[in-house]
């Protein structure tokens, strides 16, 4: 069994990583971290619990620690972080300088040694490891996973980028309010409302996904070479990202080739059998009226997106659309990182 902690333990994102690990077949939780407010207290006493299940017995108890790496036991072995941006940069760095740091936050993602990585897409950039260890002097080291969004587009871009040449993308997204924490959109401003516009998330999901869909050479990562243009909008939706996709490809491709190629998309985390893998990372459906947030987040136990909707244009040559739903706080954060801690475990550690 692997012990391991949680860093931001008592927002959202952290809750959803107890909820998730709850009954982990691998992990255990050992430790708890987060602000100076909470340290020292129970779990339950430090924490106003937000999602639909319990709080589990299992983490009641735990005395939160600061967090600092001092008061972390030596015998964690990898820390899940859900710190807000500003202090995981401060913060991360020092956990990693002897512990395994799988992070949710944006703040080291796009740095040149760290790997952001979805395994089902890039499970090769963990090779970035080894040189960010030896640049850094660490025996720990960082890896993590990209923005909500950019993990469900990506996702169902993978099978495409693999087997046919993209000239362009478009995508709009109906983002969850959850995305922004529980204090970030007051209901005043969403309830019969969208909000066109969400700080940096455009430019998130632009350079994160063509970086993940590049290729790795050495230290350097060459980013995929075709266009992306986002539009992000926020909706009065608790859980679950809508996105719209346009796609041109250079050569006419038949509808069902594309269908078939990502309802078939089975990758590394599926051939290994890892706990968090969804079966299928890309459901289809063929109803007319799918997929939905409500329907279709908790898909696969909220790990796979699933994409509806998928048709040819008859407007532009050699181009389809489609619409998906993910489960933005699962498989678009606490459950990305513990997907990457699981591939970790078995191919690393």
């Amino acid at each position: 069994m692997v012990n391991v902690g949680v860093l931001g333990a008592t927002g959202m994102v952290g809750q959803r990583f107890i909820q998730l690990l709850d009954k982990h077949p691998d992990f255990e939780i050992s430790a708890l971290a987060a602000s100076s407010r909470s340290a020292g207290k129970r779990y339950e006493d430090a924490t106003t619990w937000y999602l639909d299940d319990a709080m589990p017995d299992s983490v009641k108890d735990i005395v939160v620690s600061e967090t600092e790496p001092s008061a972390i036991s030596n015998d964690v072995d990898i820390l899940f972080s859900s710190l807000p941006t500003e202090n995981a940069a401060i913060v991360e760095p020092k956990f990693a300088e002897n512990f395994i740091v799988a992070s949710n936050a944006s703040a080291m993602r796009m740095e040149k040694d760290v790997p952001l990585v979805i395994p089902e897409v890039n499970p090769e950039f963990l090779d970035i490891i080894e040189v960010q260890q030896k640049n850094r002097n660490w025996d720990g080291f960082i890896v993590t996973n990209p923005n909500c969004s950019t993990i469900a587009l990506t996702l169902t871009l993978k099978p495409i980028y693999d087997k046919y040449d993209i000239n362009r993308v478009y995508v709009s997204t109906m983002q969850a309010v959850s995305g922004a924490g529980y204090n970030g959109v007051p209901s005043m401003a969403i309830v019969d409302n969208l909000v066109p516009y969400i700080g940096s998330e455009e430019e998130k999901m632009e350079s994160e996904t063509l970086h993940l869909l590049g290729d790795l050479d050495g230290l350097e990562i060459k980013p995929a070479q075709f266009g992306l243009t986002t539009s992000c909008h926020r909706v009065a939706v608790l859980d679950g990202h809508t996105e719209a996709v346009f796609i041109e490809l250079a050569e006419d491709i038949d509808i069902n080739n594309i269908k078939s190629d990502m309802a078939n998309f089975k990758a590394l985390p599926q051939e290994l059998d890892l706990y968090s893998a969804p079966k299928n990372p890309v459901i289809v459906k063929e109803e007319e009226n799918r997929p939905q947030p409500r329907m279709d987040r908790n898909a696969d136990g909220g790990m796979a997106v699933t994409v509806g909707r998928l048709r040819k244009d008859p407007v532009f040559d050699n181009s389809f659309k489609y619409v998906l739903v993910g489960h933005n706080t699962i498989r678009g954060a606490a459950g990305a990182s513990i997907l990457n801690a699981e591939l970790i475990n078995k191919t690393i550690l």
